[in-house]
């Protein structure tokens, strides 16, 4: 009966295990990349699509609203003369130094805040008010205090990430069961082993949305100051070319400009933060295993 038992167990294991993976085993590779790649495709094609039947009714004048052929020749040649890559090039080095020092900062500001009540008290009011404050009103600010440099582009950027990546490790702790941290405590886990062994494994979702949030802030930081912190010194990054067309009333090389920054974001998104999330999710039994 024993030997009975533990064979319709192991079937019914085997049948579980069966279920979880059949799907995966099943879909070939190009199938699955060919199915995430097309509705992107069709969305960009009824977009252009659109685009050109504006532009043929001739709602705008041509400087205004120029067709999708002018603005893909506008953008080849800046590809081909190497305007847009250093553009995009020096933006994404802003960007990323940026980003790296403000989750330096956010994330200790993060568990401080969400672990000592005091703090919380004192400071995660002033966070949240900082987070729905728009970061182009520290463009002025900035200027007058550090001047036409990359220190006023990286104190707009910094002031503009910190407080999203602050405020989603605070949601990821809120967000902990307490019985993690009385186990964690019973284990011998306490102060700063407690925070490295059981609080920030528990609280790494949230936290990756919060560190989601901090890059698209950080990006629109950036452009923001870009576009209005101009010098020889600083270089041509891409809120510096959206404003060299906006000066030369050329609406193509500004659609190009806009074009840069949305591929960016993009590519950020698909290259870092999509896998990042995939394995977590992966970690904790939420996905398939490929």
């Amino acid at each position: 009966m024993t030997v009975l038992q533990n064979d319709d167990l192991a079937s019914l294991e085997a049948g579980l295990d069966a279920l979880e993976t059949s799907d995966v085993a099943r879909t070939p590779g190009w199938r699955r990349v060919l199915s995430a790649a097309w509705p992107p495709a069709v969305a960009l094609g009824l977009l252009l699509l659109v685009w050109e039947l504006v532009y043929r009714a001739e709602v705008q004048p041509a400087y205004a609203l120029p067709s999708p052929a002018d603005v893909g020749l506008v953008l080849l040649e800046q590809l081909r003369d190497g305007t847009l890559v250093e553009a995009i090039g020096t933006s994404v080095e802003r960007g990323g130094l940026a980003f790296v020092v403000a989750v330096a900062v956010g994330t200790p500001l993060g568990l401080l805040v969400g672990r000592v009540r005091a703090v919380r008290r004192g400071i995660g009011p002033l966070l949240s008010g900082l987070q729905s404050l728009p970061s182009i009103a520290w463009v002025p600010a900035a200027i007058i205090f550090f001047g036409l440099g990359e220190a006023a582009i990286y104190a707009v950027v910094l002031l503009g990430a910190v407080p999203s990546i602050a405020n989603g490790m605070v949601s990821g702790i809120d967000q902990v069961p307490p019985l993690f941290l009385r186990v964690g405590r019973v284990l011998g886990a306490r102060g700063l082993a407690s925070a490295r062994h059981v609080l920030l494994p528990a609280v790494l979702p949230a936290y990756l949305g919060g560190l989601r949030q901090g890059w698209a802030f950080s990006w629109r930081s950036l452009m923001a100051a870009e576009l209005i912190v101009r010098s020889p010194e600083l270089g041509v990054g891409l809120g510096q070319l959206l404003d060299q067309g906006r000066l030369l009333s050329d609406m193509s090389l500004v659609f190009a400009g806009i074009l840069g920054i949305l591929v960016v974001g993009i590519a950020v998104e698909l290259c870092v933060f999509a896998p990042l999330e995939r394995r977590v999710l992966r970690r904790r039994g939420l996905l398939g295993t490929s």
